[in-house]
C-alpha cells in the first residue's frame, strides 16, 4: 500500500489536435476541463518501487473555458514554460515550476482550434482559430503579427523543427498550406489531396529528402498532385518531408521540394479480438501522427478502433506497419486516439504518450511498442465513493459519464488499477453499495431512477430491477428483508435485500433473487404498523445499523425517523436538522467502546452536521415514539450544505464529513473538535470514504472530475476555511464557467465537438451496446440539469445554486488572481439574474386572498396568536366579546371558523382587489360567494365584464344571461373588438342586429358568412350586403373579388362589366365568357372585341382569333382580324412593319399568289366563307361599325386595323359583286392612310389591292355615269398622285438599283409631309425635303424616261381638276384665318395676363416679355404679308366669302377627297426642271396658271414666286 496521494483526474479533452506535450526529462501535460494536468514521469516521479513510475503533481488553473491546446517549450532552459489556448479566447503562457501565467493575450476573436510553440524560435508561439486567422506571438519582445491565409477552418498547425519561418496548416475541408510567416503568411506550396478534415500534421525530423528512398521520378499511388504556388529557390524547397492525417483514413507524405504528395498510405480495418469489425468504426475516426525524432523512415498513427500503428516508409509501393502492443490482450485503447506526443525520461527512455476517447492516458515504449502504463481518468461528476467489505481494497466509484469504475488501492504493481463498467449503466451513477457478505457483488442507482446488481468479477451484463424510481437514486443500502418479501421461508428469501431512496421521496425494497420481480414500497408496512393516518414525509435517505435491526430514514423536512425491525416500528423521531437530509452513517461495531455503536451522524443541507447517541431509546423500546431534539454532539465549522459523512473504521468516534464549500473535514466527535481539513478540490464535494486499510489514508470526490487520495497528517489546516478565506475558496470554485445549454448531438466535427466536448469530458451516451457508450454531452452540461431532489442523497444541482467548479487561483500571480476574480463576479450575478426571471415568471398568477395571506406570513407570536384565537373560537360554546372582538379584527380567520366571518373576509379581500385594480379578482371572489347576478351588473357598469362572466351567467337565469350577453356585445363594440361581439349577439339570437353590426363597421366578409348561415337565401338582407361591398371593393381595385359579390347578388352583367375594368387582355377574356355564360350577349361580344384589339397591341394574333371566336357575331371581326394579320405578314417580309410577331396563325404562313386571293382563299379554307349570300351577310355584319376620320396622331396600329376593316368591306364587296361599294371602302381605306401621313401604307393598298390600277375597276363600274363615279375619280387621282411621287424620287437617284432604297429612306419624310399637308404646311414641307433628296449636279445626259414613265405623266393631267383647285382654296383661306384668329386671341390673353402682374415686384419683365411677343408677331406678319390687313373685320370677311364660296360647290365634289391639286402642280413643274422635256408645255403652263390663281395663300405664295415670274 503506498503511502502517497494520488489522483484520479478528469478526462484530457477530445476533438483537439493538440492538447497534450511532453518535454525531455518527463514532463507530461495534458488539458481536462479548463485546466491542465502535469505529470511527472520517470525516476523524478518519486514512485514507489515496483510500481509505474509516473505522479500527477500538479495543475495550471486560470482559463474559464475548455482548453483547446496545450504545447510546451522545446528549447532547453526553458523546458518550464508551456502555452495554453482556450476558448475563453486567450493564448496563455504559463511556468509550470510556480504554475502561474507569464503573461497572456485575447487577440483572436472566435475559437481557437490550433497552437505550436516553435520548436526553432524560442520565443514564438503560434495559433489558429476557426475562421482562418492566425496570430505569431513572440514572448520576450511582446510582438503580434496577424496573418489571414484563407477564409476556412483552422484544424491543425505545426511550426517547422527545419526552418524558422514556415509553418503548415490543416483546414476542415482537407487542404494543407505551408506558410512563410516572414513574408506576411504567403502560401509557398498549396498541396491538395485530402478530402476531409486534417487532424494532424508532423514534420520529418531530419531535412532533407535522402531519408526515404523516393526517387524523384518515383510518384504516389495517386497523380501528381500540383501544389499552388512553387517557389524553386526557397531554402525549403531543398527538401523536407511532411506527414498529414486525415479523417478521410489516409495519411500522405508530402515533398515540400516538389510541392506535391509522394507517398499515400491508406488506414486498414483491424478485427478486434473476439469479434468482427464494429459497424460504426468507420465513422469515427481522428487520425493523429507522430514521426520519431530518432527513426524517420517509421510514422506512428492512430487508427479506427483506438490501436497505434508503426508505418515503415522504407518501402513506398508496400504498405507495411506493426501494431502496438500485438502481443498483450487488452492493452491497446478501446476508442480513438486524439494525441500522440514523444516523451525522454532522465534515463533516456523513448516513450509515447497517447489520450484517447476511452479516457486512458497511456504510456508506450518505443523500443518494445508495448504499454508501460495507463493512468485512467473520470469524464464526470465523481457521485459516489463505496469500499467493498468483502475485497477490502476494492474502491468503487460512481461517475457522471455512465460508467463505474472499480480502482484496486492495494495493487501492488500499478497504482491506478482501475477497471470501467458501462453496460447497462447509460446515465449517472449517483449511487452505489457493495453487498455485506458476497464477494463482488455491487449494486448500482442512476440518475434516470434505475437499480441494477454488477458481479464485478465477470464481465456479464448486469441484472436490472424491474421497478424504476420516477427520479434520480439518491441512496442504496444492503439490509434484512421486510414484509412481504420476509414472509418467505428461509430457503425462499435471501438473506439481505436492496434498499433504494429517489428523488420521490420513496424507498423501495427490491428482492436481489427476483429483480425481475416487482419492488416493494416501505411507506405502506411503516403505515400498516405505526397506524399512521398523517401523511409520510418525502424520504431522502435510508440507512441501516450495522446489526441490522435499526433503519434510519432521512426525510425533505430534515427530520430523522428510526425504525425497528422486523415490521418497522417506529421508536424515534429526530427533529434537529431545519433542511433536507443529505447523508446518515451509523457508527462501526468493533471499536474498543460497543457503545460507540450507537452514534449516528447526520448532514443535511445546512452547514451543521449533528451526532445523535440512540443507544438509550433503543434499549429502551419504547412503546410510543420518542421526539428527540437535542444532539449528542454538534460539529460546527462548514459554511455549506453537507453531502456525505463516513466514520473512520481504524478509530472511535473519528468522522469524515464532505461539504459544498470545497473541502473534506476530520472531526473528533467525542471531543467535537476539528482535526484537518482537506483543500484540494476545485469543486464542490459530493462524497468521502475512509480506507478500509490505511487509518490516515482518505478518498474523496466532487464536481470537478476528480477523485483524490489524500493523507490526514499531511494537511495543513485543521478546520474548514472561515471569513475571508471562505470567500477565497467560495472565488476559486466560481472561476470555471456558467454552464452552457446542452445541444443536440451532432455528427462530430469541429464547431459541434466544441459544444459538446466542453471540458473534453462529457457523458457517456447511451446509444451502444457493443462497447462503452458515447460521449453525447459534456458532463459539465450534463451535470447542470440534474434538479435538487435527483442528487444523491439530496444534493442539490449545481446549476441551481452556483457556476459549476472552482479553479484555485494561481500561486504567486497577482495578475492572474485579479483576472479570475473578474470573471468570478460577473458569473455570479448573471447567475442569479437567469434565476430570478424565471421565478419572475412563475409568480405571474395572483393570488385571489392576497390580505389573507400576507396575514399569515406575519411574526412567529402574532401567528401562533391567531392559532389560540381559532381554538378559543372553535371550542368555545360561547363567544365572549373579547373572542369576537379579536375574530373580527383578524378576519382572514374566517376562513377557519363559520359561514359569516368568511363572506366578511371576501368582501374585505374583494374592496382590496378594487383599490389594487383587479377587478376580476373581485368578481371571482363575489362569484364564490354565490352572487353572481350582482357581479354581472358590477361589471357591467364598470366595463369589466369578461368571457369567463358571461359563460356563468346562465347559472343566473335566462333573462339575466340575455342582458348579460347585450351588455357584453356593447361593451366589446365600445373596445373595437366588433367580430366577437357579433358572436354574442347570435349566441343568444338576435342575427339581424348581428349582420348589422358587422357590415356597419366594414367587416362585410364575416356579416356575408353570418347571413348566408343563418337567413333565408331570398333575404334581400343579403343581396345588399353583396352589392354594397362589391361596390366598396370595386371602389379600390379589387375587381375579381368585386365581381364574385355581384354574381353572388345575381348581377351577372355588372360582375362582367366589373371584370373588365381593369382593360387587360386576360380580364377582357374572362368578363367576356362570363357574359357568355350568363346570356349577356351583346356585353360578351363587346368585349371579346376589347379583348381581341387588346391581343392585337401585342401582336399575339392566335390568341385575338380565340378571344373573337368566344361570339358568333364576331365573324364578321374575324375576317378583319385575318385580313388585318395576311397584311402584316406582309408588310414584315417587306420589311416595312415596325415589330416582328412570332405568334401568326397556321393559316398566315402562304406568301404565294396575288393578296386578295390569299385572302378570299383563307376566309374559304378557315371560316368557311363560300357562297355570296354569305359574304353579304359578312357586309352588312361590318357595315354597321363607323371608325372616325384619322389624323396625323393616329396610332400605326389603330390605323391599320381601321384600314383592314375598310379593305375587308371591299373585297366583301368585290366577292358579293357590289363594286360600287367596293369602290367607296377602298377609298375610305386609302383616304385614312393618306389623312394620317402613312404613305407607305397607301402605297401597299394600291400594289395588293390594285396592283393593275384602276382600270379593272372602270370595267367592272361601266362607261355610264353614277353617283359613286366622283368617288372612283378621287381613286383614280390618289393612285396617279403616289405613282407621281414614286416617279419624282426615281430621279433624285441616276442609278434604277437605288430607286427602291431612295424610296425607302423617304417614306419616313412622306409621312411627314402628308402629315403637315394636313394641317395646311405641306408644300412648304415638301419643297424644303424634295430640295434636299435633289442631286448635287444636273442628272446625267443618257437619262432616258420609259415608256411607262412618259405615260405616267400624260395621265397627271387627271390631278389638274379646276374645281377641286378652287375648293381647296377657299379651305386653306379658311385655315389660314382661323389659325390668325387663334393667334391673336392667344397674343390679347398673354397681355391680359402680363397687365394682372403689373402690380408685382418684378412688373417689368412679364410687360416687357409680353411686348416683344407681340411687337414681334406683327413684324412677322408685315414681313410675310405685307398687304395684308389684320383687322378683325377684314379677317372676318374673308372667312364669309371663303365659305360662301364652298357652299357653292356641288356635293359629290364636296363629299370624296382629292389630292392637293397645287402640290400636284409643283411636283410637276419639280420634274420639268430636273428633266427638260419630259412635261409637255401645255402641262406646264396649266400647272402654272393654277398656281397663279389659287397660290394666294401664304403657303403657297412664295412658290408661285419661284415657279411663275
Amino acid at each position: 500500500m503506498g503511502q502517497e496521494p494520488r489522483t484520479l483526474p478528469p478526462s484530457p479533452n477530445w476533438y483537439c489536435a493538440r492538447c497534450s506535450d511532453a518535454v525531455p526529462g518527463g514532463l507530461f501535460g495534458f488539458a481536462a476541463r479548463t485546466s491542465v494536468f502535469l505529470v511527472r514521469v520517470g525516476p523524478g516521479a518519486g514512485a514507489i518501487p515496483g510500481t509505474p513510475p509516473f505522479r500527477v503533481i500538479g495543475e495550471l488553473v486560470g482559463h474559464t473555458e475548455r482548453v483547446s491546446g496545450f504545447t510546451f517549450s522545446h528549447h532547453p532552459g526553458q523546458y518550464n514554460l508551456c502555452a495554453t489556448s482556450s476558448d475563453d479566447g486567450t493564448v496563455k503562457i504559463w511556468d509550470v515550476e510556480t504554475k502561474a501565467v507569464v503573461t497572456e493575450h485575447a487577440l483572436h476573436q472566435h475559437t481557437i482550434s490550433a497552437l505550436h510553440w516553435s520548436p526553432q524560435v524560442k520565443d514564438l508561439i503560434v495559433s489558429g482559430d476557426e475562421k482562418g486567422v492566425v496570430f505569431c506571438y513572440w514572448l520576450n519582445r511582446n510582438d503580434i503579427q496577424h496573418l489571414f491565409i484563407e477564409p476556412r477552418t483552422i484544424f491543425c498547425l505545426t511550426c517547422s523543427p527545419h526552418h524558422e519561418d514556415l509553418v503548415a496548416i490543416g483546414y476542415k475541408d482537407g487542404i494543407v498550406v505551408i506558410i512563410d510567416i516572414s513574408k506576411k503568411g504567403e502560401v509557398i506550396h498549396r498541396l491538395r489531396g485530402h478530402d476531409d478534415e486534417i487532424h494532424s500534421i508532423a514534420w520529418c525530423p531530419l531535412p532533407g529528402e535522402d531519408c526515404l528512398s523516393i526517387s524523384q521520378e518515383e510518384n504516389s499511388e495517386e497523380p501528381e498532385i500540383p501544389n499552388g504556388k512553387v517557389t524553386p529557390q526557397t531554402p525549403v524547397a531543398k527538401g523536407c518531408y511532411l506527414a498529414t492525417g486525415s479523417k478521410d483514413q489516409t495519411i500522405r507524405i508530402w515533398s515540400c521540394s516538389r510541392g506535391r504528395g509522394v507517398m499515400v498510405l491508406k488506414l486498414p480495418f483491424l478485427k478486434r479480438r473476439g469479434g468482427g469489425i464494429d459497424p460504426t468504426i468507420k465513422e469515427r475516426l481522428w487520425l493523429t501522427l507522430h514521426w520519431p525524432k530518432d527513426q524517420p523512415t517509421q510514422l506512428v498513427s492512430s487508427c479506427f478502433g483506438g490501436e497505434l500503428l508503426l508505418w515503415d516508409l522504407t518501402q513506398s509501393w508496400r504498405r507495411k506497419y506493426t501494431l502496438f502492443s500485438a502481443s498483450s490482450e487488452g492493452q491497446n485503447h478501446s476508442r480513438i486516439v486524439f494525441n500522440l506526443c514523444p516523451l525522454q525520461t532522465e534515463d533516456d527512455k523513448q516513450l509515447l504518450l497517447s489520450t484517447s476517447m476511452d479516457r486512458d492516458v497511456k504510456c508506450w515504449d518505443m523500443a518494445t511498442l508495448e504499454c508501460c502504463w495507463s493512468l485512467p481518468s473520470l469524464g464526470g461528476f465523481a457521485y459516489k465513493l463505496a469500499f467493498s467489505p468483502v475485497d477490502m481494497g476494492c474502491l468503487a466509484i460512481g461517475v457522471g459519464d455512465g460508467m463505474i469504475r472499480v480502482w484496486n488501492t492495494l495493487s501492488i504493481k500499478n497504482n491506478y488499477d482501475v477497471k470501467n463498467f458501462w453496460q447497462g449503466v447509460k446515465s449517472k451513477v449517483t449511487a452505489l453499495s457493495w453487498h455485506p457478505t458476497k464477494e463482488g457483488c455491487l449494486a448500482f442507482g442512476t440518475d434516470d431512477g434505475k437499480v441494477g446488481l454488477y458481479d464485478t468479477y465477470s464481465n456479464k451484463p448486469p441484472q436490472i430491477s424491474s421497478t424504476y424510481h420516477k427520479k434520480t437514486v439518491y441512496t442504496l443500502a444492503w439490509g434484512p428483508p421486510l414484509p412481504p418479501i420476509s414472509l418467505g421461508g428461509e430457503g425462499d428469501r435471501p438473506s439481505l435485500t436492496l434498499y433504494s431512496c429517489g428523488g420521490e421521496g420513496i424507498v423501495l425494497q427490491h428482492n436481489p433473487w427476483k429483480l425481475s420481480g416487482e419492488a416493494y414500497d416501505i411507506n405502506k408496512l411503516i403505515r400498516d404498523t405505526n397506524s399512521i393516518k398523517y401523511k409520510l414525509p418525502v424520504h431522502t435517505e435510508v440507512s441501516w445499523k450495522a446489526d441490522g435491526k435499526i433503519m434510519a430514514l432521512g426525510n425533505e423536512d430534515g427530520s430523522i425517523e428510526i425504525f425497528q425491525v422486523p415490521n418497522l416500528k417506529l421508536i424515534c423521531t429526530i427533529q434537529q436538522h431545519h433542511k433536507l437530509v443529505n447523508t446518515i452513517s451509523w457508527h462501526h461495531e468493533h471499536g474498543s467502546q460497543p457503545e460507540l455503536s450507537y452514534l449516528m451522524a447526520s448532514g443535511s443541507n445546512n452547514a451543521v452536521i449533528y451526532v445523535h447517541n440512540l443507544k438509550t431509546v433503543i434499549e429502551s423500546n419504547p412503546e410510543s415514539p420518542v421526539t428527540i431534539t437535542e444532539p449528542y454532539r454538534t460539529l460546527l465549522g462548514h459554511t455549506a450544505k453537507i453531502t456525505s459523512v463516513a466514520w473512520s473504521p481504524h478509530h472511535d468516534g473519528r468522522l469524515v464529513s464532505a461539504s459544498y464549500d470545497g473541502t473534506a473535514q476530520v472531526w473528533d466527535v467525542l471531543r467535537e473538535e476539528p482535526l484537518c481539513n482537506f483543500r484540494g478540490h476545485r469543486g464542490r464535494l459530493l462524497c468521502v470514504a475512509w480506507s478500509p486499510l490505511d487509518p490516515d489514508c482518505i478518498y474523496s470526490g466532487a464536481d470537478d472530475f476528480c477523485v483524490y487520495k489524500w493523507l490526514t497528517t499531511m494537511q495543513e489546516h485543521s478546520r474548514p476555511p472561515q471569513g475571508k478565506k471562505s470567500i477565497e475558496l467560495e472565488k476559486k470554485r466560481l472561476s470555471q464557467p456558467k454552464p452552457k445549454p446542452k445541444k443536440k448531438k451532432k455528427p462530430i466535427s469541429r464547431a459541434p465537438v466544441k459544444q459538446e466536448v466542453y471540458d473534453g469530458n462529457e457523458d457517456e451516451s447511451i446509444r451502444e451496446s457493443s462497447g462503452p457508450v458515447e460521449n453525447g454531452v459534456s458532463d459539465q452540461e450534463g451535470e447542470e440539469e440534474a434538479r435538487e431532489p435527483e442528487l444523491p442523497s439530496g444534493i442539490a444541482s449545481v446549476a441551481s445554486r452556483e457556476p459549476v467548479t472552482c479553479t484555485p487561483v494561481s500561486v504567486g500571480s497577482e495578475k492572474s488572481k485579479i483576472t479570475v476574480n473578474n470573471k468570478v463576479t460577473v458569473l455570479k450575478k448573471e447567475s442569479p439574474k437567469e434565476k430570478s426571471e424565471s421565478i419572475t415568471k412563475k409568480r405571474k398568477a395572483r393570488s385571489m386572498l392576497p390580505l389573507t395571506t400576507s396575514l399569515d406570513h406575519r411574526s412567529k407570536e402574532e401567528l401562533h396568536q391567531d392559532c389560540l384565537v381559532l381554538a378559543t373560537a372553535k371550542h368555545s360554546k360561547e363567544l365572549n366579546e373579547d373572542v369576537s372582538a379579536d375574530l373580527e379584527e383578524r378576519f382572514h380567520l374566517g376562513l377557519f371558523t363559520d359561514r359569516t366571518a368568511l363572506y366578511r373576509m371576501i368582501e374585505v379581500e374583494g374592496k382590496g382587489h378594487l383599490e389594487n385594480g383587479h377587478p376580476e379578482l373581485f368578481h371571482q371572489l363575489m362569484f364564490w360567494k354565490g352572487d353572481l347576478k350582482g357581479v354581472l351588473q358590477t361589471a357591467a357598469e364598470r366595463g369589466e365584464l369578461t368571457d369567463s362572466l358571461v359563460a356563468m351567467a346562465p347559472v343566473a337565469g335566462y333573462h339575466v344571461w340575455l342582458w348579460a350577453v347585450e351588455a357584453f356585445a356593447k361593451q366589446l363594440c365600445f373596445q373595437d373588438q366588433y367580430v366577437k361581439a357579433a358572436s354574442h349577439l347570435l349566441s343568444i339570437h338576435k342575427v339581424y342586429e348581428a349582420v348589422e353590426l358587422l357590415k356597419s363597421n366594414h367587416f362585410y366578409r364575416e356579416a356575408i358568412a353570418v347571413a348566408k348561415a343563418r337567413l333565408r337565401p331570398e333575404d334581400p338582407i343579403l343581396k345588399d350586403l353583396y352589392l354594397t361591398w362589391g361596390s366598396i371593393l370595386e371602389k379600390d381595385g379589387h375587381y375579381a373579388v368585386a365581381a364574385k359579390c355581384y354574381l353572388g347578388a345575381a348581377s351577372a352583367y355588372d360582375a362582367a362589366k366589373v371584370l373588365s375594368k381593369k382593360g387587360d387582355a386576360a380580364s377582357l377574356r374572362t368578363a367576356a365568357e362570363l357574359a357568355s355564360v350568363v346570356g349577356e350577349n351583346e356585353l360578351s361580344s363587346s368585349l371579346a372585341l376589347r379583348c381581341a384589339q387588346e391581343l392585337l397591341l401585342v401582336q399575339n394574333w392566335v390568341g385575338a382569333q380565340e378571344a373573337l371566336k368566344l361570339h358568333e357575331s364576331l365573324k364578321g371581326q374575324r375576317l378583319v382580324f385575318c385580313l388585318l394579320e395576311l397584311l402584316s405578314k406582309h408588310l414584315e417580309e417587306r420589311q416595312l412593319s415596325e415589330g416582328k410577331s412570332s405568334s401568326y396563325n397556321v393559316w398566315a404562313a402562304g406568301t404565294e399568289g396575288p393578296f386578295v386571293e390569299r385572302v378570299t382563299a383563307v376566309w374559304k379554307s378557315t371560316f368557311r366563307l363560300e357562297t355570296p349570300e354569305q359574304y353579304q351577310a359578312a357586309l352588312e355584319q361590318l357595315q354597321s361599325i363607323k371608325y372616325p376620320s384619322a389624323t396625323n396622331n393616329t396610332p400605326s396600329k389603330q390605323l391599320l386595323l381601321h384600314i383592314c376593316h375598310d379593305l375587308t368591306l371591299a373585297v366583301l364587296s368585290q366577292q358579293a359583286a357590289s363594286w360600287d361599294a367596293a369602290v367607296e371602302a377602298l377609298l375610305h381605306a386609302v383616304v385614312r392612310s393618306y389623312d394620317s401621313g402613312n404613305f407607305t401604307i397607301m402605297q401597299e393598298v394600291y400594289s395588293a389591292f390594285l396592283p393593275e390600277g384602276c382600270d379593272h375597276l372602270r370595267d367592272k363600274l361601266g362607261e355610264h355615269q353614277s353617283p359613286i363615279t366622283p368617288a372612283f375619280k378621287s381613286l383614280e387621282a390618289f393612285f396617279i398622285y403616289g405613282r407621281l411621287y414614286e416617279f419624282w424620287w426615281s430621279l433624285s437617284r441616276p442609278c434604277p438599283e437605288s430607286s427602291v432604297w431612295v424610296r425607302a429612306a423617304h417614306r419616313k419624310t412622306t409621312s411627314a409631309e402628308q402629315s403637315q399637308q394636313t394641317d395646311g404646311a405641306s408644300p412648304q414641307e415638301t419643297d424644303t425635303k424634295a430640295s434636299r433628296t435633289e442631286p448635287s449636279g444636273p442628272p446625267e445626259l443618257d437619262l432616258r424616261l420609259t415608256e411607262e414613265s412618259e405615260q405616267m405623266l400624260i395621265t397627271c393631267k387627271e390631278l389638274f381638276s379646276e374645281k377641286h383647285a378652287s375648293l381647296q382654296n377657299s379651305q386653306r383661306t379658311v385655315a389660314e384665318v382661323q389659325e390668325t384668329l387663334a393667334d391673336m386671341i392667344r397674343q390679347h390673353q398673354k397681355s391680359q395676363v402680363c397687365k394682372s402682374t403689373a402690380n408685382g415686384p418684378d412688373k417689368n419683365g412679364p410687360e416687357q416679355v409680353a411686348e416683344r411677343s407681340l411687337s414681334s408677331l406683327q413684324s412677322q406678319c408685315s414681313q410675310e404679308e405685307k398687304n395684308q390687313p389684320l383687322s378683325l373685320p377684314d379677317l372676318t370677311k374673308r372667312l364669309t366669302e371663303a365659305n360662301e364660296r364652298i357652299a357653292k360647290f356641288p356635293e359629290s365634289v364636296k363629299l370624296w377627297p382629292f389630292p392637293d391639286v397645287l402640290e400636284c402642280c409643283l411636283i410637276l413643274l419639280h420634274v420639268g426642271a430636273q428633266c427638260p422635256g419630259s412635261v409637255t408645255p401645255d402641262m406646264q403652263q396649266r400647272a402654272q396658271e393654277l398656281l397663279q390663281k389659287y397660290g394666294n395663300t401664304k403657303v403657297y405664295r412664295r412658290y408661285c414666286q419661284t415657279f411663275c415670274p
